[in-house]
């Protein structure tokens, strides 16, 4: 097969598959990684798609009848117009074939599209045109989705708008009825069909970005990057059925902390009778998230004051520490909620960032919003985001890692993380950050270490600091 490659390594086997959505990538996938991008830099056309930014990815396998180790590797979507190239996987199911039920019918849509450049918009014509082109572009979709019947290491077979339907609830699947164009098209699934349908045992996988950044996300040439979860998360877990899969690292993440552990002492730095400020440490939620893990506000609950009177001002993500305020009267949050409404609460972080950048000082304004099927990522978007706006200022920089401090005027989720990473900001993301940038740290080095408030009963104007922990 010309799509499957041999690999030499000395480099020991997992004893258990990746686990696709949050991982380190093995050494057997960084090695077939590098051939991949050798095989891509030595052709130029595929070299000069690539450039413009494409996901890889590897499959490290080995077949029924030996133990020696291969690899099949994948590109999303197209490359240089293509989803045939012979050197990787083929396509789930190719829509592409000129002739196809899908590209006749794309053929019949762009003719409608031309006719009604012509027509007046409010013409009975106009609009009968219209509720056909509709229903013909949602009877494609559907149609198409069906067309993705894809393998588990159990042999079973399914098709997209029934993995997607059974994988989510009925409130999702109202606002979402189909998976997101593209479903099916993105490295994993191409490579664990493959692997199937040609009888491989899958070792390990990873994926990894190639070229420049995509306008609204941050993606960095080399880095490996998890499977999305928007597409990929109901399809891959459909796909893993049957396979020793290692468990999700953030289950077991030692940064987090686990319900049952030593009773935990919050850092108050202010008190009085209407709020708290506590220093939050890094790896402990603000709000519950996940049931298995402690937050501030459950801490709270247990500890202080098991009233719902309390309530937290705001929040920080769990990797980021420093200073959150905790109102105790629902008088004083709704004050202090005015006052963030009104950016009257100043903030200032400390950060690391992994590498340099052009100023010293300045102003970053990017609009940000969440994906709803990939939270909690957020991408920059121009023309829906809403408003986002940082000023920051170099403090030093020292082999390479810039200190820098972040005053946000805004309260976007992972507004700072996005501003730094994304190129149009920084371009350089926060140490340990691993959803922007390149993780594999004790931490993510941002901590809030500043907080300007007027207190919501005294009117006092208080000011109030943490030490900076790195």
């Amino acid at each position: 097969m010309k799509t499957l490659h041999s690999l030499k390594s000395e480099a020991e086997r997992p004893s258990l598959f990746t686990y696709p959505f949050c991982y380190e990538p093995h050494p057997l996938c960084v090695e077939a990684s590098k051939k991949v991008r050798r095989y891509v830099m030595s052709h130029n056309e595929l070299f000069s798609d690539a450039q413009n930014g494409k996901m890889f990815g590897v499959l490290v396998v080995t077949s029924a009848d030996s133990q020696e180790l291969f690899f099949l590797a994948a590109y999303s979507g197209l490359l240089a117009g293509r989803n045939d190239w012979s050197w990787f996987v083929p396509p789930v199911f190719d829509a592409q074939q000129p002739d196809g039920h899908f590209k006749q019918t794309e053929r019949q849509l762009t003719a409608m599209n031309t006719v009604l450049e012509t027509l007046d918009s409010d013409s009975r014509l106009a609009i009968d045109l219209k509720e056909h082109r509709r229903q013909t572009s949602e009877e494609l979709q559907r149609w198409l989705f069906q067309q993705y019947n894809v393998l588990n290491a159990l042999g079973q077979q399914r098709n997209l708008i029934d993995i997607w339907h059974d994988y989510h609830s009925v409130k999702v699947r109202s606002r979402f009825p189909y998976p997101p164009g593209g479903a099916g098209d993105c490295c994993a699934p191409k490579l664990l069909q493959y692997a199937y349908q040609q009888h491989l045992t899958p070792v390990c996988m990873a994926e990894f970005w190639m070229g420049k950044s995509p306008t609204g996300e941050v993606r960095h040439d080399g880095q490996f990057y998890p499977a999305c979860r928007g597409k990929c998360l109901p399809i891959l877990t459909w796909m893993l059925k049957g396979l020793q899969v290692e468990p999700n690292p953030h289950e077991s993440d030692p940064l987090m902390f686990p319900i049952g552990q030593p009773e935990i002492k919050l850092d108050i730095i202010y008190e009085d009778q209407w709020l708290m400020v506590i220093n939050k440490p890094t790896g402990l939620l603000s709000v519950p998230g996940r049931e298995s893990r402690l937050s501030v506000w459950s801490v709270i609950r247990q500890h202080y004051a098991d009233s719902d009177e309390w309530a937290l001002a705001h929040r920080l993500d769990m990797g980021t520490s420093g200073l959150l305020i905790v109102a105790k009267t629902r008088e004083a949050y709704s004050l202090l909620q005015s006052q963030f409404a009104q950016r009257a609460i100043h903030k200032s972080y400390v950060a690391l960032l992994e590498g340099t950048v052009g100023c010293a000082e300045g102003t970053i304004q990017l609009p940000l919003r969440a994906d709803p099927l990939d939270r909690p990522r957020q991408i920059v978007d121009y023309e829906t985001g809403k408003p986002a706006t940082t000023d920051y200022k170099v403090l030093s920089v020292s082999d390479g890692i810039t200190r820098i401090e972040l005053m946000p005027h805004t309260g976007r989720t992972h507004q700072l993380r996005v501003h730094c990473a994304h190129p149009d900001g920084l371009g350089v993301p926060i140490l340990g950050d691993d959803l922007y940038g390149h993780g594999g740290r004790e931490r993510l080095y941002l901590h809030a270490h500043r907080i300007t408030f007027c207190h919501p009963v005294t009117r006092e104007q208080i000011t109030l600091r943490a030490e900076v922990p790195f």
